[in-house]
C-alpha cells in the first residue's frame, strides 16, 4: 500500500528530527569522535571540516540509495567504502586546491573522513534501504548536527582559549586565555561538559 503524503511528510519530519537532535550524531550516538576533538581548537576548521562531512554524507547518500538494488551483502561494505572514499578525495583536493592552509591545518583529518563512523553508518543504516528522498534528509540533518555540534564545541574553546570567534575579538582585553582550551585536555573537558548538559537537559524533559 503506496504511503499517504501525510505518511511521508512524518517520515520526513522524524528523519530530520533525528538527525538534528534525537540521534545526534556527537551528543547522542557518540560517534565521530577523532574530529570532534581534533579539529574544534577553532570555529573555521570546525566549520570546514561539518562542510566537508555534510558534502561526502549527501553525495555518498545520493549514490549508495541509487545502487541499493544491486547490492550483494558481502560487497556492500566494499562499495559503501569505495562511494565514500571517492567523495572524500574530492573535498581533500577540492581543500587543497582552493583552502592549501586550511587544507594543512586539518592535516589526516579530512582524508579520515572515509572511516568515518558516521558515514558509515548512515550508509548502512539508512541510504542502502530508503529512497533517495529519505536519504537526502537523512544526510543533511545528520551533516548539520555533527557540524552545529563541532562548531557549539569549537566556539566554546576558541572563545576560552584565545578569547575571540572566528578570529574577532569577543573577550575584553584584560581577558587571560586559557591555554589547556587549546589543548586535547581543553577538547576532553569541553566535549565533556556539553554531554553532561545535554544529558541533564534530555533528563528532565523525559
Amino acid at each position: 500500500m503506496a504511503k499517504t503524503g501525510k505518511d511521508k511528510a512524518g517520515i520526513y519530519r522524524q528523519t530530520l528530527l533525528d538527525g538534528l537532535w534525537r540521534e545526534n550524531p556527537v551528543f547522542r550516538l557518540l560517534l565521530g569522535m577523532c574530529p570532534t576533538l581534533a579539529v574544534t581548537a577553532a570555529v573555521r576548521p570546525a566549520l570546514t571540516m561539518g562542510a566537508c562531512v555534510i558534502f561526502v554524507l549527501l553525495c555518498s547518500n545520493i549514490v549508495i540509495t541509487l545502487m541499493r538494488d544491486l547490492l550483494k551483502p558481502h560487497l556492500r561494505i566494499l562499495m559503501f567504502t569505495l562511494t565514500i572514499a571517492t567523495f572524500v578525495t574530492i573535498a581533500d583536493l577540492f581543500l587543497k586546491a582552493f583552502q592549501p592552509e586550511m587544507s594543512e591545518k586539518l592535516g589526516p583529518y579530512v582524508p579520515l573522513i572515509i572511516v568515518n563512523c558516521i558515514i558509515i553508518c548512515r550508509a548502512e543504516v539508512c541510504a542502502s534501504k530508503n529512497a533517495i528522498a529519505v536519504s537526502v534528509i537523512d544526510a543533511l540533518a545528520m551533516g548539520v548536527g555533527f557540524t552545529v555540534t563541532l562548531c557549539v564545541l569549537a566556539a566554546v574553546r576558541e572563545l576560552l582559549g584565545s578569547g575571540t570567534i572566528l578570529d574577532a575579538r569577543v573577550m575584553p582585553r584584560a581577558f587571560v586565555p586559557w591555554a589547556a582550551m587549546g589543548m586535547p585536555v581543553g577538547a576532553f573537558l569541553t566535549l565533556g561538559l556539553l554531554l553532561g548538559m545535554v544529558n541533564y537537559l534530555t533528563g528532565r524533559k523525559a
